[in-house]
């Protein structure tokens, strides 16, 4: 593991506001920004680096600092210790319009003690009817099913009105017809606000920091003849697989909302109308090249919000050399209300992020009750 990673680690067992900042300044330092190429492609379990929620992924999960409720299950653990009593969602995606692939994810969070806040997600990714092939059959001859599976289980709590921290667990589970891989994985992250109006957020979350996963099963057995005995007789071969790694990454984030018109109210403790968000994030992945995005964030009394964001990688843009199926762009937008005017909050979110060609790009929508 890179010492990057593990440095980081330890801070999560000892932090503090003064570290925060450290690692901040540290962490955003560049030298190491294009990634890490040695291992670029050996790590397994796609789906752990796949967002099902639509708020988040219309920032391109940029919002790292300032994230919450549910979402911050797949993004920034700390977050799910915002303030809420209960929080439903359920989430559905199009990956890749027209190839068949879908992402469909539930998750409920419940407030248990006074700053505690524990969480569930499940989120399940099916990739439609493969036809099955081999040397005798190239047209096919019957289909399979594969099915990825991701069950997480957190807690976050309050320490303070200004730092929230939490961690989770998420059972791996992959399956391809006769054959599967299961591990497990573990999220750290931290939260930290300040500011007259609490309106600069930071945040810092290590992800998937897991076991090695193997894929096993009848499907590597082959049934043949032992040429040289006699009489022949049938033998079967295994070819076990090789191993794994989970895809580790580090995030790190800043967040400022500018009150647009807060200089135009009259009462000082007044909730101001509008709100702009500048949202910052760098995140160090142990198996890909690194990315640096910029997104903001545009809110009218919290009923409806408009979003956009962009993501670069090192060779993003350039067919010869990117190794992204995206362009970088990510849009969103939300409409929420309360319920009779006083009850639980409704919302709907949608995101849209584009990709290279023949893709269609990725459509996520996402419906949360929460009270």
């Amino acid at each position: 593991m890179p010492a990057r990673i593990i440095n980081v680690y330890l801070f999560m067992k000892n932090f503090s506001t003064k570290a925060v900042v450290a690692i901040c300044a540290l962490g955003m330092s560049f030298n190491s920004f294009a990634g890490n190429k040695d291992r670029a492609g050996q790590a397994g379990a796609p789906e752990m680096l796949i967002n099902p929620w639509a708020r988040s992924t219309g920032l391109f999960g940029l919002n790292t600092a300032g994230v919450g409720g549910l979402e911050a299950m797949k993004l920034n653990i700390a977050g799910l210790a915002q303030d809420s009593a209960t929080d439903i969602g359920v989430s559905h995606g199009i990956y890749l319009s027209g190839t068949s692939i879908s992402i469909n994810n539930i998750g409920i969070a419940q407030k248990v003690g006074e700053t505690g806040v524990i969480g569930i997600n499940i989120m399940s990714m099916s990739f439609g009817d493969i036809p099955v092939t081999d040397y005798f059959n190239p047209e096919g001859y019957g289909t399979y099913h594969p099915q990825f599976l991701n069950i997480q289980l957190g807690f976050a709590k309050q320490f303070s009105s200004h730092i929230n921290a939490g961690a989770s667990a998420t059972y791996v589970s992959e399956q391809i017809n006769n054959i599967s891989a299961l591990g497990l994985a573990f999220d750290a992250g931290i939260q930290y606000v300040t500011g007259k109006r609490d309106n600069f957020h930071f945040g810092i979350v290590l992800r998937n920091l897991g076991t090695n996963m193997r894929f096993t099963g009848t499907g590597f057995s082959i049934n043949g003849d032992q040429p040289e005995s006699s009489p022949n007789y049938a033998v079967t071969q295994t070819y076990p697989s090789d191993k794994f790694e989970m895809p580790t990454y580090l995030n790190l984030g800043m967040a400022y909302d500018i009150f647009l018109d807060e200089n135009k109210l009259s009462d000082k403790d007044a909730t101001p109308k509008h709100r702009l968000t500048a949202i910052g994030n760098f995140t160090s992945n142990s198996f890909n090249n690194d990315f640096l995005g910029l997104g903001a964030e545009y809110g009218f009394k919290n009923l409806f919000m408009l979003r956009a964001a962009y993501r670069y990688e090192n060779g993003i843009g350039n067919a010869a050399k990117t190794t992204t199926m995206y362009t970088g762009l990510a849009f969103g937008a939300t409409v929420q209300s309360r319920i009779n005017g006083k009850g639980p909050m409704f919302a709907f979110d949608y995101s849209y992020r584009p990709t290279q060609r023949p893709a269609n790009g990725v459509h996520m929508l996402s419906l949360r009750l929460t009270r």
